[in-house]
């Protein structure tokens, strides 16, 4: 499957606007939430993803999948991979 230059664009700028099907949208949904706070997962979550067609396989894949990013995308900030050297983001300062 090739997407689109414009698809991916969409999607970057905010996948509920963009031209995606409801599955895909549910699945993003629950990622999204997954990502930034994952404690707020209720059944409900897991309802939505079932009604959008999505077995409890497709489900703790898309968990796993989801979670190990999250997981190594972490690990790599902490480590500062992909920065230059010396370069740090901006936010505030802990002592």
């Amino acid at each position: 499957m090739t997407l689109d230059a414009e698809l991916v664009a969409a999607i970057r700028r905010d996948y509920r606007t963009a031209p995606i099907g409801e599955p895909d949208r549910v699945m993003l949904d629950y990622v999204s939430q997954l990502t930034r706070d994952a404690t707020r997962i209720t059944p409900a979550h897991h309802d939505a993803l079932r009604a959008a067609g999505f077995d409890d396989r497709g489900i703790l894949q898309i968990t796993l999948i989801a979670a190990w990013f999250n997981y190594i995308n972490r690990v790599a900030d902490a480590l500062g991979v992909g920065r230059a050297s010396g370069e740090e983001k901006e936010g505030p300062r802990r002592s």
